[in-house]
């Protein structure tokens, strides 16, 4: 009895084996259905932004790029692949904002020597003034189109008194953008693919009406000299602006126009806080101050006659420092200053 219970045992685990392989296999062979994606047809390769860019930026190598565009969606006014070198737009400017990942258009830019090419390179209320450099001056021809810069004059001032004039350098303008380097608005590239430093003998910068006024009387006052910035100053710049209340930023306000409005304020020249370094400064043999003019013994004004006495006589009072002289009569004195 106890034989026959195992076998029918053994037996429904043998079914029951065979029914779960069956069952398996028929699943397996069906298979999961799969989804295909479809393929989307890709069209040209039309020249869009990389980011966003403003009305008067200079293109530069990585402002572009070639990107698919459905072909239904391509204008005649696009840039596409092998109608169009991008190296060919370096030094371009735009005319119309473009945003980042919008084709670019022929219309929107201007191609440096076409009419109103450096009118379009300005921002809204700028101007363009031109400065004379040197080698020396001008950073040895590493100041390119595009770049900012910081405006130094260096002067010496003599003061109508004995002694050498004071020299001193002061920093009177800060974060200018250089608009032409000589007439060229583009950088000339090597063989080698690398921009090629070429010294230039004037240098055009983008200025406020104001500034413009400042600089052409700085040129007539001694001589100016370039100081290239670090492409990081501008943000340090505007936080410090933020930080002394020349800027507000408002509350709740549009993410966008306020991102606008902190890049106008990082990218305009500054005029206030100037630095000034005198040859003290550099040199213990050096100035500090202007040489004062000589200053009368008697009277305290400079160059100024000597009081003349009765009698005619003209008294030498030496002068030891901040004095009022009394004259009575033919008495003569000196009184000094907060003295009685």
């Amino acid at each position: 009895m106890d034989g026959k219970r195992l076998a029918l045992l053994v037996g429904a685990l043998l079914l029951a084996g065979v029914s779960a392989f069956l069952a398996r296999s028929m699943m397996m062979g069906e298979g999961a259905p799969t989804a295909s994606a479809a393929q989307v047809p890709t069209g040209p390769e039309v020249l869009v932004a990389i980011r966003a860019l403003p009305v008067g930026t200079i293109i530069g190598p990585e402002a572009l790029r070639f990107q698919p565009w459905p072909k239904d969606l391509v204008e005649n006014a696009y840039y596409t692949r092998g109608a169009i070198d991008p190296a060919s737009l370096n030094g371009a400017v735009v005319r119309s904002e473009v945003t980042a990942g919008q084709p670019l258009t022929m219309g929107a830019l201007v191609k440096p020597g076409d009419r109103g090419f450096l009118a379009a390179a300005l921002g809204p209320g700028m101007r363009a003034v031109t400065v004379p450099v040197s080698a020396q001056s001008g950073v040895a021809g590493f100041v390119f189109p595009g770049d900012r810069i910081d405006l130094v004059l260096t002067q010496q001032v003599s003061g109508g008194g004995d002694g050498p004039p004071l020299k001193t350098s002061e920093t009177i303008i800060r974060n200018m953008r250089v608009l032409a380097a000589d007439q060229r608005t583009d950088n000339q590239v090597g063989e080698d693919g690398k921009t090629q430093p070429i010294p230039v003998s004037t240098v055009t910068l983008e200025a406020t009406p104001k500034i413009a006024e400042k600089i052409a009387v700085a040129q007539t006052i001694g001589t100016l000299s370039l100081s290239l910035r670090s492409i990081a100053d501008n943000t340090a710049e505007l936080e410090r602006a933020i930080a002394s209340g020349e800027v507000t930023v408002p509350q709740n306000a549009d993410p966008r126009a306020e991102k606008q409005m902190l890049l106008q304020i990082a990218s305009r020249p500054i005029d206030t806080d100037t630095t000034f370094t005198v040859g003290a400064d550099v040199s213990r043999f050096q100035r500090r101050t202007v040489p004062a003019k000589p200053v009368s013994a008697i009277g305290g004004l400079p160059g100024g006659p000597l009081p003349q006495v009765a009698g005619g006589a003209v008294p030498v009072v030496k002068a030891l420092g901040p004095v009022v002289v009394v004259a009575r009569g033919n008495n003569v004195t000196e009184v000094p200053v907060g003295g009685k």
